[in-house]
């Protein structure tokens, strides 16, 4: 299944046509595993209308992938292609047998071809330097050990100053979710967002004939499910100290955020956590979040930086399943009473307020606010919280807004809350303690509004979002 992705189709399509530095290209594709990133340069070589190869790399010795590059450059079985002793020698063959053709070719998980012969990317570069860059050739260097791939764009790497783009491949929008699970309901979909996000092998995982509850006992707590094995796979395959990244990421996924909360539960010194902490930020499982009221010239500074896990799954597996581990193949319905009983919190906390904070992004590019966010995010004080918060420092305008996940519609003194007690308390956190700023008001409902707490909204030229505008294709 093949869904949306047209952003990152128009930009490949692109490539067909450009003549800027010329019209040789070398693209770096790259993204975290099971995102779609081989669906998608498959997809596209297919229907761009010239030759292409797609050859993957796998964990094996240098020689023998060199063999079956080169023999699926010529269409031919591996056993039938010739042995080369060096990268440099396939390349040389590469040259000769592309010649002047308009060609597009995919080197799959290369970082594996780097690891078994670290000659490759120099080999590569030279290639590069001294057939491919007057040629017409596309290359895509494409991989899912996302730190390995953004270090071939550094000053340390062979193929520094080669690129002509590179596209980091991010998971599906909420709105996709349609396309894979047709059947359920806005509120099941947003479920399903908050635990396994827009990765689409995880989505077509999920039966899309079964429930949300269905789904959750049959398929993702099943004996021998892939979302069980997922996280430790995940971990294992980038980092060489599995079992200590494991405890670092339990410990974030339930409930430790701070620096000295996340030593506490792991029983790993601050001194070392810190390291360890920076490598899932570069593998892009961890991020580290700032209020977003925090302005621009005082981030590098502030200690108020709090720590979540980024991947959607992640988050779920190490909040539900990874407690009760042990006992998911022989008492799974223990695990799905516990899941039962939290999820609505978690879907509240996690992916709702994510929804909403992107449908300010996307209604603020579309000119549908009163002023064009700069950023999106939350705020957190000792003092106060407000879920959506959107900032234009420039023309001091600001747009602070509550979401609630709850079974009720929202009530009039939900209202009044955000606009008489939280807005005050995040105004006097802004430069010169919010004098002259802008502000405007949303509020976010799962069930939404009673006809007060509407008629509260309007009073302060607010906007109401329930669940049927946030699930509205753009």
């Amino acid at each position: 299944m093949f869904i949306d992705r047209q952003q990152e189709l128009a930009f490949l399509n692109s490539l067909l046509e450009r003549r800027h530095p010329g019209p040789a290209q070398m693209i770096l594709m790259y993204g975290r595993r099971r995102v779609g990133k081989t669906s998608l340069l498959r997809n596209w070589s297919a229907q761009a209308g010239i030759p292409a190869t797609y050859w993957s790399a796998e964990k094996e010795p240098a020689a023998l992938q060199r063999r079956k590059l080169y023999a699926t450059m010529l269409g031919m079985k591996a056993s039938q292609a010739p042995v080369f002793e060096s990268w440099v020698d396939v390349w040389d063959a590469t040259a000769e047998l592309i010649g002047n053709q308009r060609r597009i070719l995919i080197l799959d998980e290369l970082p594996y071809a780097a690891e078994a012969d670290p000659a490759m990317l120099s080999a590569l570069q030279h290639a590069w330097d001294q057939h491919f860059k007057d040629s017409n050739l596309i290359l895509v260097l494409c991989g899912s050990q996302v730190h390995v791939m953004e270090t071939l764009m550094s000053r340390q790497s062979p193929l520094f100053g080669r690129m002509t783009g590179q596209w980091y491949l991010q998971p599906l929008s909420f709105a996709s979710l349609r396309e894979f699970l047709p059947a359920w309901s806005a509120e099941e979909r947003v479920a399903g967002y908050a635990m396994v996000g827009g990765v689409p092998a995880y989505l077509e995982w999920l039966d899309p004939e079964r429930s949300l509850t269905q789904n959750i006992r049959d398929v993702m707590l099943a004996p021998g499910s892939m979302f069980v094995a997922e996280p430790t796979f995940l971990l294992y395959d980038e980092v060489r100290e599995p079992n200590v990244y494991l405890a670092v990421v339990k410990a974030i996924g339930q409930g430790a955020h701070t620096l000295n909360d996340i030593s506490q539960a792991s029983l790993i010194d601050k001194a070392h956590l810190s390291a360890y902490l920076a490598r899932l930020q570069e593998l892009h499982l961890v991020e580290r979040r700032l209020p977003v009221t925090i302005p621009t010239n005082q981030l590098y500074k502030s200690r108020q930086g709090r720590y979540h896990l980024s991947d959607p799954y992640f988050r779920f597996y190490f909040r539900f399943l990874a407690p009760f581990h042990d006992t998911l193949t022989f008492d799974p319905e223990r695990v799905l009473a516990q899941v039962k009983e939290g999820l609505r919190a978690f879907v509240g906390q996690t992916a709702f307020e994510e929804i909403s904070r992107d449908w300010v992004i996307q209604q603020g590019k579309a000119g549908q606010l009163p002023f064009k966010p700069e950023v999106v995010g939350s705020h957190w004080s000792a003092s106060v919280q407000v879920d959506v918060v959107a900032i234009n420092w420039h023309e001091k305008q600001i747009l602070l807004g509550e979401c609630k996940w709850g079974q009720d519609g929202i009530d009039r003194q939900i209202v009044r809350e955000l606009t008489e007690q939280k807005t005050p308390k995040i105004l006097a956190t802004l430069p010169d303690g919010g004098n002259a700023w802008h502000v405007h008001h949303a509020v976010f409902a799962r069930r939404g509004f009673t006809p007060a707490a509407r008629a509260e909204v309007e009073r302060v030229s607010g906007i109401a979002v329930d669940l049927e505008m946030l699930d509205r294709p753009s």
